[in-house]
């Protein structure tokens, strides 16, 4: 740690600031790492998850003008999930981690191809009250994580 700061002080001398080099030297590059190794795992989790379940479906290319109704390769899928993939763990487009993403964003800036349930009130009605007694029943167990699938409840 202390070669890194040495490092950064050669290359950065008149860059960095006391308070920036104090911050530097309290930083654990251990725990930056696992950060680092999170953000990759999320990034690696998310493309497969497109991949394989949201572009399932995916066959002919629909928006491309220059590829309209060509198919669409598995290299062309996962090129997509990266790009999304990216643009998700952007922090200067999200400035923040936790903030809910709504549905004209995904729709209209990463353009994802959505199904917007919003204006029909027998689903929303039914996915609201499934999504109400599964948070009551995490809560109930005092779970701090809680994973559902079609396997398991």
């Amino acid at each position: 740690q202390a070669d890194l700061l040495a490092e950064i002080q050669i290359v950065l001398p008149k860059q960095l600031s006391d308070a920036e080099l104090v911050m530097l030297q309290n930083l654990d590059l251990a725990m930056l790492r696992r950060f680092e190794q999170a953000r990759d795992l999320t990034i690696s989790l998310l493309k497969k998850w497109l991949v394989e379940y949201k572009f399932s479906d995916w066959t002919v290319h629909a928006t491309t003008p220059a590829k309209k109704d060509q198919p669409v390769t598995k290299e062309e899928k996962e090129a997509r999930a990266e790009e999304i993939a990216n643009a998700l763990s952007d922090n200067k487009l999200w400035y923040s981690h936790g903030r809910m993403i709504g549905i004209a964003t995904l729709t209209h800036l990463l353009k994802l191809k959505i199904e917007d349930y919003s204006y029909d009130d027998a689903l929303r009605s039914l996915i609201r009250h499934y999504n109400d007694f599964l948070v009551e029943y995490v809560q109930r167990q005092n779970y701090t994580i809680f994973f559902h699938n079609k396997n398991y409840f």
